[in-house]
């Protein structure tokens, strides 16, 4: 049976690598974790939030799920946001989406990929209800869209949960963000749809 050694090693050049540079790095993260980020982002193995960030570790907690979606059945990922805000009072919740995401794309195709449909059906949702705005685009052009009006959504449905509600009666100055990443050229787009304190009504 592969015991994947490769990756032990990796991990030893690394941790090694780290030690070099900074000898305390690994003591002084161990004693405590105090990020002012929450990550929610796609699974896709080519959106690493730490390094299209720049970030150490330690400086961002993450959620992440197929087509960072967000809804309020899903326990996982509102103990995710609980523990953040509640916690760690993470000053700022980043929803994450990139484009080219298969998770989309399989909505777009009409694709039958078995459980993965019913945790699409909330992007289907979204393209459901801009229908129009779909009608002269190509196929990648669809995509494009669907992608930055998913992330759109998700900033909404984080925005209406009891615990950044809760949060923002208690005059947590917390901020929602709705970016994008590009995978063809590695830069992150702010999609100007954030949410704040302000933009409350109690």
């Amino acid at each position: 049976m592969e015991k994947l050694k490769h990756l032990f090693e990796a991990n030893q050049v690394w941790a090694d690598s780290i030690k070099r540079q900074n000898p305390d790095f690994f003591h002084k993260l161990s004693k405590q974790q105090s990020p002012e980020y929450l990550w929610i982002g796609c699974s896709d193995s080519r959106v690493p939030e730490t390094q299209i960030t720049n970030l150490q570790p330690g400086e961002i907690f993450v959620h992440r799920n197929i087509a960072n979606i967000v809804v309020n059945t899903d326990v996982n990922c509102l103990s995710v946001i609980q523990y953040a805000v509640d916690l760690l009072n993470i000053k700022h919740i980043i929803i994450c989406g990139h484009y080219g995401c298969g998770g989309i794309e399989t909505v777009l195709l009409d694709k039958q990929k078995g459980v993965l449909n019913r945790w699409l059906e909330h992007i289907r949702l979204v393209y459901e209800e801009n229908a129009e705005k779909f009608v002269h685009l190509n196929h990648d052009q669809k995509l494009n869209l669907l992608c930055e009006l998913n992330v759109k959504q998700q900033v909404e449905n984080v925005s209406k949960i009891p615990i950044v509600q809760n949060a923002w009666k208690q005059g947590n100055n917390l901020t929602i963000h709705g970016w994008i990443y590009d995978i063809d050229n590695g830069v992150l787009r702010d999609l100007d749809c954030r949410k704040s304190i302000q933009d409350v009504c109690f």
